[in-house]
């Protein structure tokens, strides 16, 4: 990786990280990061990401940090054409190898697990973003990592279409 994609990535990182301290959700602030890359704007990124927060919904099921880090890897590595069964194995590949990166770095991809709750929908009303809120919860390193491994991905992909336009 050249110094020039190491600093890319560290600023992306830093981006999603003051994107999810604005109080966007970690889904969004993980896409928004990247989403200038694929031509998309914040407010479309915000708009596609907004329903994965909280494990998609406050379900507390995949991570909104990860499920903001596929959105970019299905950018990076579309997979349009349901005939193209090589396109599809590289997204899946790329999903793959990612989820088990921020798994081994955090222990889970699960929002409940890295919560330290139980699995089950929580009440729909997001929590306050505050002080405790940010001292309690490990989601703001959720967004950093799962940034940081989303541009190590795609900055050093060869296999990509897209990668070639970066």
């Amino acid at each position: 990786m050249t110094v020039q994609q190491n600093k890319s990535i560290e600023e992306r990182t830093q981006k999603a990280i003051d994107f999810f301290e604005q109080g966007y959700n970690c889904s969004q602030s993980v896409l928004m990061a990247y989403a200038d890359l694929y031509g998309i704007d914040q407010e479309t990124a915000t708009k596609f990401a907004s329903s994965f927060g909280g494990g998609m919904g406050r379900l507390r099921e995949v991570c909104g940090a990860v499920s903001g880090m596929f959105m970019v890897l299905g950018l990076h590595y579309p997979a349009t054409d349901v005939t193209d069964k090589k396109a599809k194995i590289i997204n899946y590949e790329a999903v793959q190898r990612t989820a088990k990166e921020f798994k081994e770095e955090l222990g889970s991809y699960i929002c409940a697990d890295l919560l330290k709750i139980k699995r089950q929908p929580e009440e729909v009303t997001p929590s306050e973003r505050n002080a405790r809120y940010y001292a309690l919860r490990p989601c703001s390193r959720c967004v950093a990592i799962a940034a940081e491994i989303t541009g190590e991905e795609i900055f050093n992909s060869n296999t990509s279409t897209q990668a070639n336009n970066i």
